[in-house]
């Protein structure tokens, strides 16, 4: 193999620059384009400020529709029963029962009482159960179920039978089931999987 002359290896050295400074001004980024990506970067930014203009533009509307909103839950929510566990929101629904029994005329006393598990009420609240049995006349159980809906708390009926007339003053044996909204926090979590 033949070896290259100096001159030769300068020629080729020669060529190299020359081929190396073609491609770079071939390749190289006209000026044009960094001019479009300017403008185009400036109408982009201009877009995404007058998004940001209406986005606060409307906040003021948004807080005043959050406190309206959060001002209604809370009054929907002073029917809650507080309490610290759930024995002690089954014993306010007994007390609020019993304080709208005896306030009929006259007076209708509960035979017995019977408290059912919590369980949730939708994802937010939990449900307390409590159902007694009573012997009365129809028109003092009519009344004792319009003042238990007319309760500030969130007390209602959920069941309701009747058993036969017992004498000629035609007092019936009944058996209701009141129910009451907790926090959801008073209602235990089921524990244990799917069973899979």
């Amino acid at each position: 193999m033949k070896q290259l002359s100096p001159r030769e290896k300068q020629a080729l050295g020669l060529w190299v620059i020359g081929v190396a400074v073609i491609l770079a001004i071939y390749y190289w980024p006209s000026g044009d384009s960094g001019v479009i990506g300017a403008v185009s970067s400036v109408q982009a930014d201009e877009k995404r400020l007058t998004k940001l203009r209406r986005v606060t533009a409307a906040e003021p509307g948004r807080q005043e529709i959050l406190k309206k909103v959060s001002a209604e839950l809370s009054r929907r929510e002073k029917g809650l029963i507080q309490a610290e566990t759930a024995p002690q929101a089954q014993a306010q629904l007994l007390q609020i029962a019993r304080r709208v029994a005896q306030a009929q005329q006259p007076p209708v006393m509960f035979k017995s009482t019977e408290f059912a598990a919590p369980r949730p009420f939708g994802s937010a609240y939990g449900e307390v159960a409590m159902s007694v049995n009573i012997e009365c006349g129809i028109d003092q159980i009519v009344n004792l179920l319009a003042d238990i809906s007319n309760q500030p708390e969130l007390v209602s009926v959920a069941d309701l039978q009747f058993g036969q007339v017992l004498n000629k003053q035609k007092v019936v044996p009944v058996r209701i089931t009141f129910t009451g909204i907790v926090p959801r926090k008073l209602v235990p979590e089921k524990k244990g999987g799917s069973g899979f």
